[in-house]
Parts: structure tokens; C-alpha cells; sequence
């Protein structure tokens, strides 16, 4: 599936540098993977396109405004308990962030500048963000 049109949310993978941004996710035990470290993003609202979704998310959960243009590379992921559930993966890779910006909005705990390679090792990450990090990163240094 590669339909922008079918998908129900998006990721981003926010690197400066070998550095990755984090949100520690809430401990409420109605959410999947409580109190774990997640990237930003999050559901689909209305018939906003992939990008415009991962974009307004980084917005409300950091407070932080990138453009489309910053969003280096995407990959839609399909579930693999639900071939129609589909979520969009991006990353952007920035020079420099004024780390002064963030703010962390209404959702999670806390938020974490981590070392790329520390998050791919941790065992209290959102898995599949490993995984998809991991694809990305394989696939730059092909390149």
C-alpha cells in the first residue's frame, strides 16, 4: 500500500545531528505503550495529507515548526494485524535546534534529546520507532 489518502497517523524522526528528539509517553494504562519513549506524532484528523498531519503534531506536542521541505524522507508502514491500517514515517534531519523552543504540550511526560545510537539499544522505546529508525538509518548509509 502506498496511498496517502488511506492512513490513520504519522511519526517523525527529528535528528540534529546524532542527536534524536523524544517524548516519554504518558503512564496511562488505557494508551499503547504507557510511560515508554515515542517520537512525535500522532492520529490523523480530517483529510489532512501525511505530511500536514506529522507537521501540526510536532507543533502541538513540542511546540516546534518545521516546513514539508525539512521532511527528508517517508515511508508508510502497514500493520501487520490490519492490512488497512497504515501509518506514515518521517525524518528530518536539521543542523541545529534551539532547544529553548520546545515546550512540551498537553500529551506525555517529558521530552529528551537522546543519542541516536542509545535509542536504538534502549528496551523502554515504542518498538516499532527502533525499527523504523533503524530502516531509515539503513538506508542512508546505502546511499
Amino acid at each position: 500500500m502506498q496511498d496517502s489518502e488511506a492512513f490513520h497517523g504519522a511519526k517523525l524522526a527529528l535528528l540534529v545531528g546524532d542527536r534524536l528528539v523524544s517524548i516519554l509517553r504518558d503512564k496511562d494504562r488505557e494508551i499503547p505503550y504507557p510511560d515508554m519513549w515515542d517520537l512525535p506524532g500522532g492520529g490523523r484528523e480530517g483529510d489532512e495529507s501525511p505530511e500536514a498531519c506529522v507537521l501540526r503534531e510536532l507543533k502541538e506536542e513540542l511546540a516546534l515548526s518545521l516546513c514539508e521541505t525539512n521532511l527528508k524522507w517517508k515511508r508508510q508502514y502497514v500493520s501487520d494485524l490490519d492490512s488497512k491500517s497504515a501509518t506514515w514515517f518521517f525524518v528530518a534531519e536539521v543542523p541545529e535546534l534551539d532547544i529553548n523552543r520546545i515546550r512540551l504540550g498537553d500529551e506525555g511526560q517529558a521530552w529528551r534529546m537522546w543519542d541516536v545510537a542509545r535509542f536504538l539499544r534502549m528496551s523502554n522505546v515504542v518498538p516499532m520507532m527502533q525499527t523504523r529508525l533503524s530502516d531509515y538509518l539503513a538506508e542512508r548509509e546505502a546511499a
